[in-house]
């Protein structure tokens, strides 16, 4: 197919319900699920206010066709050295293969070139074979596994509450006694 041409412009505000839908429909979690439109138009609000992060869209046809999610900061909690760390890299499916994830990330290196930042990283949704390759095909290499749960269930998992009424440390207790049975007097 041939290339179409992409404008590529900040989000605002008005972009909110096309931004969910597409982001959505791309596996990406939007949260919280219920918010009302207008609260993401804040949010966008909110981002394009901060210096050090964007949300870029595609135009096509006067519609959001792509999406990607940029913000500046280290690369690591004991480096000096900034990065680019894009992420909801999005394209509608019937607008994939003409080269629109590429002018978005073609935005994110111009970007992190006006910042002075030296590198770029990317978060992906890991079910995405797709995009997976084509950030592999561009040179960016995995080095980290990014991993999500709620706080409430991470706490429920590392410290479980007591079964059946015990507490763990009367199970511990019983299974030191079972490895080290008492002797006979």
């Amino acid at each position: 197919m041939p290339r179409q041409p992409l404008t590529v412009r900040d989000a605002v505000p008005d972009d909110a319900a096309e931004l969910v839908s597409l982001w959505l429909d791309a596996g990406y979690p939007v949260e919280p699920p219920r918010c009302e439109t207008t609260e993401f138009g804040q949010i966008i609000a909110e981002i394009a206010a901060d210096p050090d992060q964007r949300i870029v869209v595609g135009v096509h046809e006067s519609r959001v066709v792509a999406a990607l999610h940029m913000r500046r900061s280290m690369i690591g909690p004991l480096s000096r050295e900034d990065a680019v760390h894009t992420s909801y890299l999005a394209v509608l499916p019937d607008c994939r293969r003409h080269g629109y994830a590429r002018v978005l990330l073609e935005a994110a290196v111009s970007w992190a070139e006006a910042k002075d930042t030296p590198r770029i990283t990317a978060i992906t949704n890991s079910a995405s074979r797709d995009t997976n390759r084509f950030l592999a095909r561009l040179g960016l290499g995995t080095i980290a596994t990014v991993r999500v749960a709620p706080t409430t269930g991470l706490r429920m998992r590392l410290n479980p509450a007591p079964r059946n009424g015990r507490s763990r440390a009367v199970g511990r207790i019983l299974a030191e006694r079972r490895r080290h049975p008492a002797k006979p007097a």
